[in-house]
């Protein structure tokens, strides 16, 4: 079934091409706010992170939509990424709220054993409980869109489906980790070789030096030119892995949701003739 699914996203993108549109999109943010937030500082870049990721989330919504319909272009798009736009978004945050108060009562109980709370304990507890919370929710949002589930009813849905199916589940999260990390490794290569001239000092240093080097050290070593050189990776890392994870979660799920649908009840009476009437 993973692998299954993975090949239905590769054939889907093929033939519905406007599934590359939300990779376009978060491309050109993702690139914009890098470019914002090393030539302008992070004061304006930290502010249009949110606003960038709302409008995103419209696109990322509208593939979802198209993928369940099986059709459209980009209008149908964004009219399907408007219409369940909260419905997507409040499970989301509702999904959000519970780790922090997950977080906040760690730190709380911390707090009553009489000791200052540990942060690298807190951290790992944290972690612990937020990995199985994500994967247990991770499909809200098709379920939000595919089986128009409200807040809490997609959540509890999404719950369900994974706990039925959790082979299954599990082999799909590896594949969709696995899919991640290649791309992201090959797009890491192409950035070093592309400015290899630049970071070649870095070969001669030690153990310690390697270690000592900050991010803002690293990017004055490439220069302007790299800065340049990382936004064109994000863009084109963005328009690669949005599309296909978004399609391949959408096919899994298509596949998932297929042999544990839920059962709708459905009311009417028969007439005198023998006649099924449903109200």
């Amino acid at each position: 079934m993973t692998l299954e699914s993975l090949k239905d996203a590769l054939r889907l993108l093929g033939r519905m091409p406007v599934l590359f549109v939300p990779g376009l999109i978060a491309g050109i943010l993702a690139a914009g706010l890098w470019l914002l937030l090393n030539f302008t500082g992070a004061f304006f870049a930290g502010r249009l992170v949110i606003i960038a990721g709302l409008i995103l989330f419209v696109f990322l919504v509208g593939s979802v939509v198209l993928i369940r319909d099986g059709k459209g272009d980009l209008p149908a798009m964004v009219r399907g990424g408007l219409a369940y736009y909260f419905r997507v978004l409040l499970p989301l945050l509702v999904i959000l709220f519970t780790l922090m108060v997950i977080f906040f009562l760690l730190v709380v109980t911390f707090g009553f054993t009489g000791s200052a709370p540990d942060p690298g304990t807190v951290g790992l507890l944290t972690f612990c409980v937020m990995i199985p919370t994500l994967m247990l929710g991770f499909f809200f949002d098709m379920t939000a869109v595919f089986e128009d589930k409200n807040v809490f009813e997609s959540i509890q849905r999404s719950v369900l489906l994974v706990s039925n199916n959790m082979m299954e589940t599990i082999s799909f999260y590896l594949v969709y980790i696995l899919t991640s990390f290649s791309i992201i490794f090959a797009l890491i290569v192409f950035w070093e070789i592309a400015l290899y001239d630049k970071l070649e000092p870095i070969t001669t240093f030690n153990e310690t030096q390697m270690q000592a080097i900050t991010p803002e050290q690293l990017m004055g070593m490439v220069g302007p030119d790299g800065i340049w050189v990382t936004a064109v990776i994000i863009f084109i890392g963005c328009i690669i892995l949005v599309p296909l994870l978004t399609t391949y979660k959408a096919c899994f799920y298509k596949q998932l949701g297929g042999g544990t649908a839920s059962i709708q009840q459905v009311t009417g009476e028969y007439d005198s003739k023998g006649r099924w009437y449903k109200y």
